[in-house]
């Protein structure tokens, strides 16, 4: 598996315009970069109460079907993020009052407080929204097309583009290759 690309100027990159440079990474990795995917998700995202929980991650589960239908694996990838997210972000303020995991100074870990039934169930409600994508079969496949394609051997020869020129499209002749 490739690591998120960190490196690349997301700023001024569409990736519906150019997928082979997603690199799916690690859990969350990345998801308040990718655009145009998090001005699309970001405001439907809320997790503070089970009922904006439930509207949120049924939003985004029609985002992915949306992008599910339109075979854009990245969309698809980012709405199970978001989803993940939901869950993470609940749970870590149903544990630990205010969302504080780690003391400001000394990052040492906060210990848990008295559960946040409320917060909880707004976990729940997101855990269970991404784990329905996340085995999706559809999801399953387009994953390992989108490993296949961008983050394989062939992967490795693409030089990422930054600036002014991400958004260029390889030309019929480079065979994929990003200059």
């Amino acid at each position: 598996m490739k690591e998120f690309d960190y490196q690349l100027d997301y700023a001024g990159l569409d990736l519906r315009q150019r997928p082979e440079l997603y690199r799916i990474g690690r859990g969350e990795q990345g998801v308040l970069l990718v655009e145009p995917y998090k001005s699309e998700i970001l405001p439907h995202w809320r997790f503070k109460t089970a009922a904006e929980a439930r509207i949120s991650a049924a939003a985004i589960y029609r985002l992915y079907r949306r992008y599910l239908r339109a075979q854009d694996f990245v969309g698809m990838d980012m709405a199970r993020k978001f989803l993940q997210m939901g869950f993470t972000r609940a749970r870590r303020y149903a544990n630990h009052r205010g969302g504080r995991k780690y003391e400001q100074i000394t990052k040492r870990l906060l210990p848990r407080t008295a559960p946040e039934p409320e917060k909880a169930a707004a976990a729940d409600i997101f855990r269970r929204q991404w784990q329905r994508v996340r085995d999706d079969p559809a999801y399953v496949a387009a994953r390992a097309s989108h490993r296949k394609r961008f983050e394989g051997a062939v992967a490795r020869k693409l030089q990422p583009l930054t600036g002014k020129n991400a958004s260029r499209k390889p030309t019929s002749g480079s065979a994929g290759r990003i200059r």
